[in-house]
């Protein structure tokens, strides 16, 4: 397999070239997510702005369903950077005010992990809707650590034993042709 990148002496670092449509970026991009948790999607358009209430890193629909964004990370073990997924992770509504009370409070990073379901299709490893996830509430500024937590899920496993720098290059030119081409 040919990895797409070349040396830019400019940077004096490696650059990569997408291979579907020759886009060039300073690196290979790992970080990867989705703008809304999949049941968004279940609300028809019209009715979007009076039932979902949506921030940045969180989301409630009809007052009863609540999201929030976290971060899947796949260690890449012959690699400086890991692979990483922004994702939306359903959350108990209890849970959800805990979050909420405790968003400044640098003291978040000791609660106990959340459960919730991942309401993100996570590219390249099928279906992902309703994995069993944790979430991990990191320092203030920064979205949650998601841990899937599903028995023998390709993502489980890929998160929990890493991968290779080839197959993570691989994952990354398969999501970029589907960015580039959403109908092939």
């Amino acid at each position: 397999m040919k990895l797409f990148q070349f040396f830019n002496p400019k940077r004096n670092k490696f650059s990569y070239k997408c291979p579907c449509c020759g886009q060039v970026y300073d690196e290979m991009p790992l970080c990867f997510g989705g703008e809304y948790p999949d049941y968004y999607f279940s609300v028809p358009p019209e009715e979007r702005a009076t039932r979902i209430e949506l921030t940045e890193s969180l989301c409630v629909v009809d007052e009863e369903h609540f999201f929030h964004r976290g971060r899947i990370t796949i260690p890449i073990h012959d690699h400086s950077e890991d692979l990483i997924f922004n994702v939306w992770t359903s959350i108990s509504k209890e849970n959800f005010a805990i979050r909420n009370s405790m968003w400044n409070d640098p003291e978040r990073v000791h609660n106990k992990p959340y459960f919730g379901w991942l309401q993100t299709l996570v590219p390249t490893y099928g279906n992902t809707l309703n994995l069993k996830t944790q979430a991990r509430e990191q320092e203030i500024g920064l979205i949650p650590s998601i841990e899937i937590i599903e028995e023998n899920h390709p993502l489980t496993l890929d998160q929990r034993n890493g991968i290779s720098l080839v197959t993570a290059t691989k994952k990354v030119e398969a999501i970029l042709r589907e960015y580039h081409n959403p109908d092939n």
